[in-house]
């Protein structure tokens, strides 16, 4: 008794579907693996204190490995509010003015950077984003910076992080002491900026020996001025006395002489009366 034969429509449909399954593991194999940057944390809410950001960067380079994250922090969280929690071996996070940079050792090719940092309060917000521009080690920059448009999903979208609303009574705490982001803040920055707007009254070094130095530059010449004052004053009186003693002693030596004319006129006549007596 003849096998039934299976209908050639049958067959041709298996065909299809083997290579099609087929097609699908090849594109899979050949597709690059879509890599993202991502962050949750511990308590996503709304004024939440403390709370533990963790942020995962995806590796999706097949030659080299992570060796900087820049993060833009959103507004509402000042750099001065973060600290690092925990990174991968000798990576360090230096504060920017809008955020961070956390880098350190070239890691493995293939492995993610993971880290968590603790912000001090989340804002009172619905979403926060994180934009992210990673570097590997041979250079190559990915940006995980782009936000849905129109409906759309991104190509490179940037971490988000979605927050319930704030528990009742929350409330924003103060703002950071140090507005300016640094790795270590100091102590000595407060009293700097704090002094920075206040005029000092007290003259610096270089302006109290400028002021010193025009003190004494004024005093020697008011003290040249006095002498030579005192010189010309002293020359003119020794002039006005010596003219003095010359006109007095003048007429005195013009008198003497009349004085013995006169004398002498008043002897003759006298001794011309006594002749004419005689006669």
């Amino acid at each position: 008794m003849p096998l039934p034969t299976r209908p050639p429509a049958c067959a041709g449909r298996r065909l299809v579907l083997a290579g099609a399954i087929a097609l699908t593991a090849t594109l899979a194999l050949a597709a690059p693996a879509a890599a993202h940057a991502e962050v949750e944390a511990d308590k996503p809410q709304a004024l939440a204190e403390n709370v533990t950001l963790s942020f995962v960067s995806e590796a999706e380079s097949a030659s080299a490995g992570f060796t900087n994250l820049r993060v833009v922090l959103p507004e509402g969280i000042a750099p001065a509010d973060i600290a690092l929690d925990e990174g991968p071996k000798g990576w360090k996070l230096t504060a920017a003015a809008d955020g961070y940079t956390l880098a350190g050792p070239a890691l493995k090719t293939g492995v993610d950077a993971e880290y968590r940092i603790r912000v001090r309060q989340l804002p009172d917000v619905k979403e926060l984003v994180f934009k992210t521009v990673e570097t590997y080690s041979d250079g190559e920059v990915s940006r995980w910076i782009e936000l849905p448009t129109g409906g759309k999903e991104p190509e490179q979208p940037a971490p988000v992080l979605k927050l319930k609303a704030a528990a009742p009574g929350a409330k924003p705490v103060a703002a950071s002491p140090t507005a300016t982001p640094s790795p270590t803040p100091s102590t000595a920055a407060p009293t700097s900026s704090t002094t920075a707007g206040v005029p000092d009254a007290t003259p610096t070094g270089d302006a109290a020996a400028g002021d010193e130095d025009d003190g004494m530059s004024t005093s020697a010449l008011v003290a040249v001025i006095v002498a030579a004052l005192l010189v010309v004053g002293g020359g003119g009186a020794w002039w006005l006395v010596k003219r003095g003693s010359s006109g007095s002693s003048g007429p005195t030596d013009s008198s003497d002489p009349s004085d013995s004319a006169d004398s002498s006129r008043a002897s003759g006549s006298s001794g011309s009366s006594g002749s004419s007596s005689e006669s």
